[in-house]
């Protein structure tokens, strides 16, 4: 909720932003800021239009303050396993304005989710003045003493400017995981996307991270380079995250919606997008190329074909580099359909061909549709749109 610029210091009541990483899909959202500060990237749809804004202090304690309020009454409404009656959540929601009614349903999932992590929004809480963000820390942990995790996105800009002595005191407060989009280690990759930050700052402010004790996240967008710079983007990603050692590398493959910057460079011919052959490559020499690093490589989004590309490294590597070959050398036909299945939800690891049932749903829909190895690249481009 963008708000104008003589009624900024009026509260309007609870608020939470568009995203969060697939990792904090049970955590509750706080919203610290509003939007993206940086906001240029050419890959991302998200927040684009919209303003950026740091939500006031007092603002943010008052959303933690009406969460708590929340919290408390679900526990009074819980038995004594903590199930609640429907009938009750009813009639307390139907006694509330609507603001409360946001926070309680927030409130609620958080509470059928077990209440163990918070996450705060928007795209870089990180950008607040450290004093105020170690208070908001504070404050959430004096009002949820029993939680796991505080989760925060941050830009590698942001975190190589703030203090040591700020960032440990951002951990001792609470904050205990940052979720980095790192995407590309590669400054040729970096400038094109216009990511605002290069690969020197990038292993810098992981390495700070690291430092103050705090888990460290890092996002990497194969694809993001190309045809052209996708050997570049491959092993200078790599080799920033080997002089880093996340305790995360997460890997959010490139898809590109209209209505992006990347998405007129594509249709101009400027920028060739890999197809699934290509990125399994990709995906093949990064890991290969990763060393010396004991990271848990993750995942965990619909975007990616190889949902089995998990595992710590340095005992993983090998699993995960035998599963990309086993895609590499199956037949044209063969990896076709474990593309369209993939995207369907009928596969998840490739082991999921063997199931009769589910390959002949995949054929089925190839059939109706035309899909064939000359053409899926078309067809998964445009189901992976429908996923942004």
């Amino acid at each position: 909720m963008n708000q104008r610029p003589h009624d900024k210091n009026r509260y309007h009541g609870f608020e939470q932003g568009p995203i969060r990483p697939p990792s904090e899909a049970g955590s509750l959202l706080v919203r610290v800021t509003r939007n993206c500060p940086w906001n240029h990237c050419a890959f991302c749809p998200v927040y684009k239009g919209a303003r950026f804004s740091v939500r006031p202090e007092a603002h943010v304690i008052d959303d933690i303050d009406a969460l708590h309020r929340h919290v408390e009454t679900l526990k009074g409404l819980a038995d004594g396993s903590g199930h609640i009656l429907r009938q009750d959540i009813n009639a307390r929601i139907q006694g509330l304005a609507a603001h409360e009614q946001q926070a309680f349903g927030a409130a609620l999932n958080w509470y059928a989710g077990g209440m163990r992590a918070i996450f705060l929004q928007d795209a870089n809480s990180l950008v607040v003045k450290p004093d105020q963000l170690i208070r908001i820390l504070r404050h959430l942990r004096s009002r949820f003493p029993w939680v796991d995790r505080i989760t925060s996105y941050a830009r590698s800009h942001t975190i190589a400017r703030i203090s040591d002595d700020h960032l440990r005191q951002m951990r001792e407060a609470g904050l205990n995981r940052v979720h980095i989009g790192l995407e590309s280690g590669s400054d040729a990759v970096l400038s094109r996307v216009r990511k605002g930050v290069d690969k020197r700052t990038q292993i810098k402010a992981g390495r700070k991270v690291k430092k103050a004790g705090i888990e460290l996240s890092e996002y990497v967008m194969p694809g993001l380079g190309g045809k052209d710079l996708s050997r570049d983007h491959a092993l200078e990603t790599a080799d920033a995250l080997n002089q880093i050692n996340p305790d995360f590398i997460r890997l959010r493959t490139l898809a590109i919606p209209g209505g992006i910057p990347l998405a007129e460079e594509h249709r101009s011919g400027r920028f060739v997008k890999l197809n699934d052959i290509d990125m399994g490559r990709e995906i093949r020499l990064f890991i290969e190329s990763l060393k010396g690093i004991t990271s848990m490589i993750v995942s965990d989004h619909i975007l990616n074909l190889f949902e089995e590309v998990q595992g710590r490294l340095p005992e993983a590597k090998s699993d995960i580099l035998a599963v990309l070959d086993r895609f590499l050398d199956l037949s044209p036909q063969d990896q076709c359909r474990f593309q369209v299945g993939r995207r369907l939800g009928l596969f998840s690891r490739l082991v999921d061909m063997n199931s009769p049932k589910r390959l002949a749903k995949v054929d089925a829909f190839c059939a109706q549709h035309g899909v064939t190895a000359d053409n899926v690249d078309g067809m998964v481009d445009e189901m992976m749109k429908r996923f942004i």
